[in-house]
């Protein structure tokens, strides 16, 4: 049984989430507080974390940003009641795996955390090591070598990479990798893609201005190539 932590201060979406995810076979405990959101994470170990982004005491984004310093890879899903796109951003490069708007759908939500749990079994049973040019990644640790050096890399960029890795040779729509990485077909645009793509051209390709690895493909996406 899948365990899902919720760290969600309104009580009314909390108990509704708390009812509806048990009825689903989830194992489910809840806090209403950020500030003690970390040292439950840490306590509980749960498969999945619904996190909402305005919180007492220590608010959604600070919680992503600190769990993922400490090397702490469980599926985030962000849930937020703001419109500020900025925000949405931040917690996605910070390591959130999806968000999802208030007012929102059960069944919605449901669909989002299947998702989000068969991308991370998928990271997980990935090869111990992968490696292609003077690449190579250790999935399991989240690491990314260049030149036997660590280059900096963030959830959400391995996610990506990842899923490149996974689908190599196949030419892929932005579209697609929306759907795939962010778990929806709108967040926000497909300029979205592009500029990871740019940030992960730099980490792993030998000349980013003429990449050999994840190659454009005119006017449909892009095609990840090991060699």
């Amino acid at each position: 049984m899948k365990k899902v932590l919720i760290i969600e201060d309104d009580a009314a979406i909390r108990i509704a989430l708390e009812d509806y995810l048990s009825s689903e076979n989830y194992s489910v405990e809840s806090i209403d507080n950020g500030a003690f959101g970390v040292e439950k994470i840490i306590r509980y170990k749960p498969d999945l974390i619904i996190l909402d982004l305005m919180l007492p005491g220590m608010n959604g984004i600070d919680i992503c940003k600190e769990v993922r310093i400490r090397n702490i890879k469980t599926p985030i899903i962000m849930l937020t009641s703001k419109s500020d796109e900025a925000d949405k951003v931040i917690g996605l490069v910070l390591g959130a795996d999806d968000y999802i708007t208030k007012p929102f759908s059960l069944r919605e939500l449901s669909a989002r955390i299947k998702a989000v749990l068969r991308r991370a079994t998928e990271v997980s049973t990935s090869p111990t090591l992968i490696s292609f040019g003077d690449i190579t990644i250790n999935p399991d640790k989240m690491e990314v070598l260049k030149k036997k050096k660590e280059v900096p890399i963030s959830a959400t960029e391995f996610k990506l990479l990842m899923f490149f890795i996974n689908h190599e040779g196949e030419v892929i729509s932005r579209e697609k990798v929306l759907d795939e990485v962010w778990g929806y077909e709108s967040f926000p645009s497909t300029r979205t893609v592009d500029n990871f793509i740019l940030s992960l051209r730099k980490l792993i390709e030998k000349d980013p201005s003429t990449p050999k690895h994840i190659v454009t493909v005119h006017k449909i996406g892009y095609k990840f190539k090991k060699d």
